[in-house]
């Protein structure tokens, strides 16, 4: 065992533990018939696993991450009169579908950071929405509850491996914002 780095063993256990996590979702999906997998669940398994003291990792900043993100999404969508357009795969990028996307991520990006849950993978949750590729509202509901279940899982495979993951939040100081000097009178 000592011939293998660190690294090496943390490469297993994100191979391992994203593969059943996801895995386990995707499963899920199959008998359910619905998105019980989506792209960017991908980033959330892989924070939790590869980055578990992250801040951005923990269960607290995906479940409200993901969640500013898909009603940040949807509202660009009913904003711009495009919730019953389609996914923009299939029609096309539009001005009003462009408006609707950046607007999503701008909102969603700054409603994170106000909450103090910062999660980068909600980026790609909320243009998920708003680019129209699952725009139905129980669609919606079915994102967040596997959003939540893959931070059930996190925190109970984390625990069991031994590390210190939080229940919901790491109890950190916020950082300091850009541009503070912080050593000013």
């Amino acid at each position: 065992m000592r011939h293998f780095s660190g690294r090496f063993f943390w490469a297993c256990y994100v191979l391992i533990n994203g593969f059943v996590t996801i895995g386990l979702l995707s499963a899920v999906a199959v008998i359910s018939h619905t998105p019980f997998v989506f792209p960017s669940l991908g980033p959330t398994a892989f924070l939790f696993f590869s980055n578990p003291r992250g801040v951005d990792a923990s269960p607290r900043s995906a479940v409200i991450g993901h969640a500013v993100a898909i009603v940040c999404g949807y509202g660009s969508l009913l904003l711009f009169g495009l919730q019953n357009s389609g996914s923009a795969l299939a029609t096309g990028v539009t001005w009003p579908r462009a408006m609707a996307a950046a607007l999503s991520l701008a909102t969603t990006g700054a409603l994170v950071i106000l909450l103090d849950a910062p999660h980068p993978p909600a980026g790609a949750t909320t243009l998920i929405v708003a680019l129209g590729a699952l725009d139905r509202l129980e669609y919606l509901g079915v994102i967040e509850v596997a959003v939540v279940l893959l931070a059930l899982q996190a925190v109970l495979i984390n625990r069991l491996a031994g590390l210190d993951y939080p229940l919901w939040r790491w109890t950190l100081p916020a950082p300091e914002p850009p541009g503070r000097d912080s050593g000013a009178p």
